[in-house]
């Protein structure tokens, strides 16, 4: 496998960026949704509708916070050569590509489709250490490690 790791670096970091600026937008919408003009009388429907959108926003924090910590891990992960699995590993396993980082939804980079899965993923106990080659089993079925980079 010839990749470019630092490419799949910057393309996660670029989805995971956009996502954030996503999240924050929805954020502040829900955020201004949620004050209300106390120089006016307010009725219990604007009211109720202000709580739902605070409830939202606090909801929203969490995944602002989360993307933020994803966004701070992505910088901080050794994408260098790999020879077994392990955190910045990009792995084809069963014929599908996975680079060890963050959870991410499938995105392309050099042309195929990877999944990003974080150390905290159930399958990354299973393949943890693994070599290209070996077989492991997971919920009960073998999956080959085809790759490690």
């Amino acid at each position: 496998m010839n990749w470019n790791k630092e490419d799949i670096r910057e393309t996660m970091l670029s989805l995971e960026t956009a996502a954030l600026q996503s999240a924050r937008d929805n954020y502040l919408d829900y955020v201004v949704t949620a004050r209300l003009d106390r120089t006016e009388p307010i009725e219990n429907d604007e009211q109720a509708q202000a709580e739902v959108a605070a409830d939202f926003a606090e909801a929203l924090d969490d995944t602002l916070h989360d993307y933020a910590d994803k966004l701070n891990k992505l910088r901080m992960i050794d994408f260098g050569p790999k020879s077994a699995v392990n955190e910045g590993a990009v792995v084809k396993l069963s014929g599908r590509y996975y680079v060890i980082a963050v959870s991410t939804s499938k995105f392309i980079c050099h042309g195929r489709e990877i999944m990003g899965i974080s150390k905290m993923a159930p399958i990354f106990e299973a393949i943890e250490g693994a070599r290209a080659g070996e077989t492991v089993q997971f919920n009960g079925r073998g999956f080959t490690v085809e790759e490690v980079a």
